[in-house]
């Protein structure tokens, strides 16, 4: 456990609710506790309890010092204990994760005689605002993929796949010690990089076309999300045009995150610099999202309502995608700190453009 559970004790003061139940892994990971499948946290204003079977009685025993454990037998529901500790404490309402549970499960929780409260992006809200200790692990998260981007753009050639590419940049994060990817791995050249989301294939890399790279790595449970573009060779003019137009609206979109802007108002900045170049149209997703243990807000969109505040930590990543030609998009990891952006990523974003090799 860690001071994250006093947010979670805040909210439930706030809504007027007796318990939380936790079920995802990214809370779990919020709170510092065993992330298992068979693991069930119950949070309530003056305890806490891990519901687990016997598979992680002995870790439990050795690392969970703050919770009280129950253990149920492996293959039996984790619903009876459950009900026994709510009816213990007395408890009349129950939050738990609307993504976390299926109908099943939903029409046995309704059997356990207390009142239930389905929360979506409150489990998010939460967790928006990051401490010290949340802003360090993510920059370590960044600095990562910094470097293990640098590291595979020095081994790009001419007739390398694109399956070769997301290979190297998964073993590097191995090798800097990643407890995994932070997401499926973009890899996207020529005409492909015009897919906002395009996993890697057998396409071989060609000179002079976009090589597109979105990835990011989870250290410690904390993640990096980056995209840079690069050329082997010189790009077309019509690739250079768009590169620069999606830079300043990079740019646009850092300066604009700032202490009580509107999220929505965030994406416009970003967007208007590129509809002025003429790309409006190819530019289709949202300006960025919420970063940390995954699933973060805020959202900047073009429907955003979040008022931004300082800690908060989100993706600026701004693109255009050019059908039959190819896409560029450039992703930065920003800190919101002292009212005004800081941009987490060291790796350059000028225009780069290798040598044919």
């Amino acid at each position: 456990m860690n001071a994250h559970v006093e947010n979670i004790r805040a909210f439930l003061a706030d809504n007027g609710l007796d318990a939380f139940l936790v079920k995802s892994k990214v809370m779990k990971r919020y709170l510092g506790t065993l992330t298992g499948s068979g693991c069930k946290v119950l949070i309530t204003p003056n305890a806490g309890y891990l519901i687990c079977d016997g598979r992680y009685l002995v870790e439990a025993q050795e690392r969970e010092h703050d919770l009280t454990l129950r253990v149920h037998a492996q293959g039996t529901s984790f619903l009876e204990p459950l009900a026994e500790v709510l009816g213990e404490l007395g408890c009349a309402t129950l939050a738990v994760e609307a993504s976390e549970v299926l109908v099943p499960e939903w029409q046995r929780l309704q059997g356990l005689g207390v009142e239930l409260r389905l929360l979506g992006d409150e489990t998010a809200q939460m967790r928006m605002r990051k401490d010290d200790a949340e802003i360090a692990a993510v920059q370590r998260a960044v600095d990562a993929a910094d470097d293990i981007y640098a590291r595979v753009v020095d081994e790009l050639h001419v007739g390398m796949t694109e399956y070769e590419v997301s290979a190297l940049l998964q073993y590097y994060a191995i090798a800097a010690g990643a407890d995994g990817m932070s997401f499926d791995t973009i890899v996207a050249t020529g005409p492909r990089s015009a897919m906002p989301h395009g996993r890697p294939t057998e396409r071989k890399i060609c000179a002079h076309e976009p090589i597109l790279i979105d990835f990011g790595v989870q250290l410690a449970g904390y993640q990096s999300d980056m995209t840079r573009v690069c050329f082997l060779g010189e790009p077309t003019d019509e690739l250079r045009r768009a590169y620069e137009a999606v830079l300043a609206a990079n740019l646009a979109g850092i300066d604009a995150i700032r202490v009580g802007a509107l999220a929505r108002d965030v994406d416009a900045a970003a967007r208007a610099v590129i509809t002025q170049a003429g790309y409006g149209e190819y530019f289709t997703h949202g300006l960025g999202h919420g970063i940390g243990l995954g699933g973060d807000l805020p959202l900047l969109n073009q429907s955003g309502q979040i008022v931004l505040d300082n800690r908060m930590i989100m993706s600026c990543e701004p693109g255009v995608y050019l059908p039959g030609v190819g896409g560029v998009r450039i992703e930065d990891d920003v800190l919101l700190m002292d009212g005004v952006a800081r941009p987490l990523n060291a790796t350059s974003k000028v225009l780069r453009v290798l040598e044919v090799r």
